[in-house]
């Protein structure tokens, strides 16, 4: 399952966590959230791929005390069983939930994985 996800962390700035095996995640992250608007609970099908945003689900907030939201990119099969907010948060967060803790409150969240 292929997907991009940018977000930030409690003591970090906003940056890509996984970059969908693109050498430049950017195009491909702007393009599918291009016609999305700005809310944050978002899900949009760009062609191929599905552009999903919702707010982080424990209701994290940044040491300036902003909503942390967490903004995916998918790919292929994992597109294909996502169509709602609701789906995104149930098929995609599982597979980062984990990593995000162990990584939201340090001070650098390091490179892709």
């Amino acid at each position: 399952m292929s997907y991009i996800w940018a977000t930030r962390g409690h003591r970090w700035g906003f940056r890509f966590l996984s970059d969908g095996g693109q050498s430049d995640p950017l195009p491909a992250y702007d393009a599918a959230f291009a016609d999305a608007d700005d809310s944050l609970n978002v899900c949009h099908r760009a062609g191929d791929a599905v552009a999903l945003r919702f707010a982080d689900p424990l209701g994290r907030r940044d040491a300036a005390g902003r909503v942390i939201p967490h903004e995916f990119v998918l790919f292929g099969e994992l597109a294909d069983r996502v169509a709602s907010v609701a789906d995104g948060l149930a098929v995609v967060w599982p597979l980062v939930e984990e990593r995000y803790a162990a990584q939201w409150d340090r001070n650098d969240a390091g490179g892709f994985a």
